[in-house]
């Protein structure tokens, strides 16, 4: 029988000499250079000691894209001097050789201890807009059947399904889960939702934290809904939800698995800290053979050696055949195992609370300002790490602007109906949500 190490072996992809004459280069990285500092998970400071954030700044804009934690420039630096050192022998080994040596397999075991999934239940991307793309691009829709999704969501959301529904057919449906952000309670928005289902609704796109408000959707509510609406239902007429989770993955103690979703797709490199230009999409196992691949993968053998044979992979579709391959930053990727393990070492519900103090602090102040108005809820069951508010009187990009000159850094919302946005992360402290509140009350 062909096993792995065989068809490696004899297919060009093993190390062959080269792994056997020089096995030292092929096995093991050198040692990354001392350069972070000591690390203890229970005490705050220690924990921003990890990032080389400019202090002289104060950084309320993290989410967007996030210094990398010691741990994980540590984890960067090692492949990248072993990649260096024999990119042939290095990348061979951890990517096509045994089970046990592959590092993509141990991202993906990382990435479901934290979701609370299982290792082939995850499929590796480079970001949320990927994910996204590639569901959407896979879906398999019958005439007649439409995708429904929010008026909330992002560009990359709304421009994923614009593209597969006009390059596959079906059609597409925008509704307002909520008018105004603030006051918006889970019942009013599974309502919403609720009323929009008709027969013809296969797929439902959301998003887990809106960024244009702050508004952090009920998924396991809505996940309910659906589920009465699949009450029924073929299966090839069974409505999929899709989350966005990229502004709720790693701000808020929920297990993903849990959730109720079907796909859930998200960049690692906001609330995560994981190496930019990481991602991931977990679905579960029955929900990924609903989608096609469409990118050539790397991590699925049974796809290579069905190639190798002339035929099809025999399906239905894993997420390791969704996985898109061909050579990335893997010394991005593979460090992404120690930004879940930095999750772990701090433990998820301490991340969690410490999250929901500081911008609870951050909304508490806003809300007491007579010249901001608050568009997040002040519930942090509704809401997680962004914070979006308006100043009277003032563009939302002036406010940003103003902030900057008090070395306070905000962000706009990247919508036509745009707010200023602050969020706070671990990285930050009491005094720096003080500063920030106190360079908005100056705005008055």
């Amino acid at each position: 029988m062909l096993t792995r190490r065989d068809f490696v072996r004899g297919s060009g992809l093993a190390v062959g000499a080269l792994g056997l004459l020089r096995p030292s280069l092929a096995s093991a990285a050198p040692a990354a250079e001392p350069t972070s500092p000591s690390f203890t998970p229970g005490d705050w400071t220690s924990v921003r000691a990890q990032f080389r954030l400019a202090p002289e700044w104060t950084h309320m804009s993290s989410f967007y894209i996030v210094s990398h934690p010691a741990p994980v420039r540590e984890a960067i630096e090692f492949h990248r001097r072993a990649l260096d050192a024999d990119p042939f022998g290095y990348l061979e080994r951890h990517m096509f050789e045994e089970d046990r040596d592959q590092l993509w397999r141990k991202v993906c075991a990382a990435a479901a201890g934290y979701i609370g999934g299982k290792p082939e239940e995850v499929a590796l991307t480079h970001s949320t807009s990927e994910g996204l793309a590639l569901l959407y691009n896979g879906l398999k829709l019958k005439p007649g059947q439409e995708i429904l999704t929010t008026a909330h969501d992002h560009y990359v959301h709304h421009e994923s399904i614009r593209l597969a529904v006009e390059k596959h057919g079906g059609a597409t449906r925008r509704i307002a889960l909520y008018d105004v952000g603030a006051p918006v309670t889970s019942d009013s928005i599974v309502a919403r939702l609720r009323d929009a289902m008709t027969p013809a609704v296969r797929v439902v796109g959301v998003t887990w934290v809106h960024s244009s408000s702050g508004v952090r959707l009920p998924i396991r509510k809505i996940a309910d809904a659906i589920a009465e609406a699949n009450r029924g239902r073929a299966e090839a007429d069974r409505v999929l939800l899709v989350v966005d989770g990229v502004h709720g993955f790693g701000a808020v103690d929920e297990s993903v698995a849990g959730l109720g979703c079907d796909f859930f797709a998200s960049g690692t490199h906001k609330w995560i800290f994981a190496p930019r230009g990481t991602g991931l999409v977990w679905g579960r196992p029955e929900a990924w053979g609903q989608v096609a691949p469409t990118v050539p993968s790397f991590m699925d053998f049974d796809a290579y050696v069905a190639w190798q044979d002339g035929k099809a992979p025999a399906g239905p579709t894993r997420a390791s055949q969704f996985s898109p391959g061909g050579f990335t930053a893997f010394e991005h990727q593979w460090a992404a195992i120690e930004a879940f393990g930095f999750h772990e070492r701090i433990g998820r519900a301490r991340i969690a609370a410490r999250i929901a103090e500081l911008n609870s602090h951050i909304k508490d102040g806003l809300a007491t300002m007579a010249h901001v108005t608050l568009h997040t809820p002040r519930d942090p069951a509704l809401s997680a790490g962004i914070n979006c508010f308006e100043v009277r009187g003032i563009a939302p990009a002036d406010v940003v602007k103003k902030l900057l000159a008090k070395k306070v850094i905000a962000s706009t919302s990247p919508y036509k109906v745009t707010y200023p946005r602050l969020a706070a992360g671990i990285m930050n402290t009491p005094e720096d949500v003080d500063r920030a509140l106190a360079a908005v009350r100056a705005l008055a």
